[in-house]
This record gives structure tokens, sequence and C-alpha cells, in this order.
């Protein structure tokens, strides 16, 4: 097929030889995700699911700071309402699911901080390639004091098991890259950025050679054994962290670089 480029500045999207790049490409915030970003990469997904010649799908951050730090937290002061949280968190779950159920194989390649939203999209991506320096976590029980979905947590309880989950919550501590390995978030660890480029070329023209039907038959199946919990459930759980007066803080301290206090109301 003939080579694709686009971009939106903040979200570069290029194709070569039936193998997609997506580029979070905002170094200078650590690669945080607007909105924008996480509604084009689902649009993407979705397309590259319909183009019959489309063998692989690669996401990266520009850089070697971050793969993506999570979402660019000055867009939640204007949460005001119940429905503006779990419009958010069931707009993070549709972007994480159309990287799930995207018809040909996504890898993540990671280089730097992927904490947050970041890590919840590697851990939706099939395959996960990391740089040593990179870093890994859900550190919100330090910074934001706001929770994930029933389906985020479902994901990487199945993904890392529920007390590797529980650690990385409840101490908000980032696993290295080695440790991230061993729990099973990450498949591979390579040296630097320039050998990550090199190793998942590799593998994307390794997996793009492979059977497209086979590929996507396996995908679907290990979604449909894991995929239990209602898009509904854990509202309540959203909702109790969103709208309490610890997430308002965590969100003020963050934003003006201070630590905040919490008081669990």
């Amino acid at each position: 097929m003939a080579d694709i480029e686009s971009s939106s500045e903040d979200l570069l999207y290029t194709v070569e030889d039936g193998i997609g790049r997506v580029t979070f490409n905002r170094p200078q915030a650590r690669n945080a995700m607007k909105f924008a970003m996480y509604d084009r990469l689902a649009q993407i997904c979705d397309e590259v699911g319909e183009d019959p010649t489309m063998r692989a799908l690669v996401l990266t951050g520009a850089g070697d700071k971050a793969f993506a730090s999570g979402t660019d937290i000055s867009q939640f002061r204007e949460f005001k309402t119940p429905e503006d949280a779990l419009e958010y968190e069931a707009r993070i779950d549709r972007v994480l699911v159309a990287l799930e159920r995207c018809k040909i194989p996504t890898i993540a390649a990671i280089a730097g901080a992927c904490t947050g939203g970041g890590a919840g999209m590697a851990a939706a991506c099939d395959l996960r390639v990391a740089t040593k320096a990179s870093r890994f976590g859900f550190p919100v029980g330090r910074t934001l004091g706001n929770c994930l979905s029933i389906s985020n947590y479902t994901r990487l309880a199945a993904l890392v098991g529920p007390a590797a989950v529980k650690d990385m919550v409840f101490t908000a501590r980032l696993l290295g890259a080695d440790e991230a390995k061993q729990v099973g978030f990450i498949g591979e660890v390579v040296e630097d950025r320039e050998a990550l480029d090199t190793r998942v070329d590799e593998l994307a023209k390794t997996v793009a050679s492979m059977a497209p039907l086979t590929l996507r038959a396996t995908k679907e199946a290990l979604y449909r054994i894991r995929e239990k919990s209602r898009p509904d459930e854990g509202q309540d759980l959203v909702i109790m962290c969103y709208m309490s007066n610890d997430f308002r803080e965590g969100m003020d301290a963050f934003l003006t670089k201070r630590t905040p206090t919490w008081t669990g109301t």
C-alpha cells in the first residue's frame, strides 16, 4: 500500500509497508495525553482494523523521557459533576477497548515514564518492549487521589495479578524495567532508545509476516476469556474519588507543585 503520513502535531501517525506507527508528540509535557489525542488513537485503531493491507500498529512516545505520562492534568479543572467523572473514565475505557479489539497486533515501544493513562494504554497493547530507563506505575494515590475504572483494574489484574496492582497503587511506586518484566507488564527490555526502535521494527515485521486471521482469532479469544465485568460496574467508586475534596486537593497540589494534604473526604 502507499505510505501514509498524518499529523495533528500532538499525535503523529505514519504507515509504511503495512505497519502503522503512532507517536505521542508532546515531549515538553512528557507526552501527557489530551482528550483529542485519546480520541484520535481510538479512531486509528478502528481504521487500521478495516484495512486489509495493515499488519501491525506500533505506539510510542516522542523522545526518551516518556512513553506517555498519563492524561494532561489541566483538563480535570473543568470537572464539576459526577457525569464529568463517569464520562472521562468511559472515554478512557473506549480508547483502551479500541486498542484491545484492534484487529491487528499492537506493540508498545516504551522509553521513559509510562504512568497513569500511559501505562493503561501500554497494558492494552498486545506486546510491550521497553528501555532499561523506563518506569511504570499508577501513582494516583500520591498525585490526584482518583482511581481507575473496573475494566482497567480487570485488565491490569489479568496482566500482572492483583498483588502487583495493589503494590503499585497502594505505594505509588514506579516499577523499573527489570521488575516490570518480572511481573509480566512488559515482555522485553533493551538498552536504549536506539535499540528500542531497532527491536520494535524487527518485532513488527515478524508479527506482520504471520497469518492475519490466526492473530486476530487469538486476540479476540483472549479478550472474550477475560471480559466479564459490565461497563457500568464500579461507577460508584469513580464518583466517590473524582467528586471528593481529596481529588480537588490533589489536582491543585499537582499543578502548583506542592505536596497534597489528604483528608479522606
